[in-house]
């Protein structure tokens, strides 16, 4: 049946195959946490429609060719999602789907926390969080000034707008009129210390970056259709200003016992749990 959002359709086979990607990354993200045992698992979960959408649909790529300078650039700000990000790249082609099963193993070109000197297709050394858009914003002006017509993404995590350096790249974003620069906003209210809204208060987040004079949109980020319709309209519209992409994501999307765990932010999964994970995850995307 033909999807619809805000009546916008989009192409049933387009939006399965997306679906499909989605459940592939999630699926490979549990592959790799079964080999620490641990890990930040609920955010692979949660963010997985959202790189599906990218890698799968949206982004200009040449895996066989990872530094093509006409590619966009997808940087991951908040490194800690690498086993996300490597499961998405395996997707796209840019790393064998065996290697995905070396994750955070010594001398593995997969670290816990991305790293772009590693890894084909990572762009940045995240993990310093706060830092992302800043350095999404030297790239966006950078390819500008060369005439250019790549996009760049910038992934970030609630937790991160806590930091004055990603108000600071708002700014500058704006004021160099960076309209080929997209930052996608993981809304899943949960970092380290708990509840992002509790640690700091930041809603209305789009306000916010509409203050700074950016174009926003927000929309359900475990909605593949919304997700895709959202991104495509940041992309063509001819305005010159940033984009934000805030995404309502769920930690641990797709297995149950793990979206309903105390303790998100990073999860330990005992040996007995893992074939439930991977059955609710297979019942979960047949729904």
């Amino acid at each position: 049946m033909t999807e619809t959002t805000d009546a916008v359709t989009v192409d049933p086979e387009r939006l399965q195959r997306i679906k499909g990607a989605a459940y592939r990354i999630r699926y490979n993200a549990l592959i790799q946490a079964e080999v620490q045992g641990q890990g930040y698992i609920g955010q692979a979960l949660d963010i997985a429609d959202v790189l599906a959408v990218l890698y799968a649909d949206q982004l200009n790529l040449r895996p066989e060719n990872p530094e093509w300078e006409g590619r966009d650039r997808c940087l991951l700000s908040i490194g800690h999602y690498a086993i996300a990000l490597y499961a998405a790249l395996a997707e796209a082609k840019f790393l064998p789907l065996e290697e995905l099963k070396t994750y955070a193993s010594d001398d593995s070109r997969l670290p816990m926390s991305a790293m772009a000197s590693y890894t084909p297709g990572v762009e940045i050394s995240g993990g310093s969080l706060g830092h992302g858009l800043v350095v999404a914003n030297g790239i966006a002006l950078g390819l500008k000034r060369k005439d250019n017509p790549a996009f760049v993404y910038n992934i970030l995590s609630d937790g991160e707008l806590d930091e004055g350096s990603t108000w600071e790249g708002a700014a500058v974003a704006a004021h160099h009129e960076l309209d080929n620069l997209i930052a996608i906003v993981d809304f899943n209210d949960q970092q380290a210390d708990g509840k992002s809204q509790a640690t700091l208060g930041m809603e209305p987040i789009e306000g916010k970056f509409e203050a700074f004079g950016w174009i926003t949109r927000r929309v359900d980020g475990n909605d593949v259709a919304a997700v895709l319709i959202a991104l495509e309209e940041l992309r063509s519209i001819q305005s010159p200003q940033p984009r934000c992409l805030v995404v309502n994501t769920k930690l641990g999307k797709g297995v149950d016992f793990l979206e309903n765990r105390e303790k998100l932010h990073f999860m330990t999964v005992t040996a007995d749990e893992w074939a439930l994970a991977h059955d609710q995850l297979k019942e979960s995307s047949e729904a």
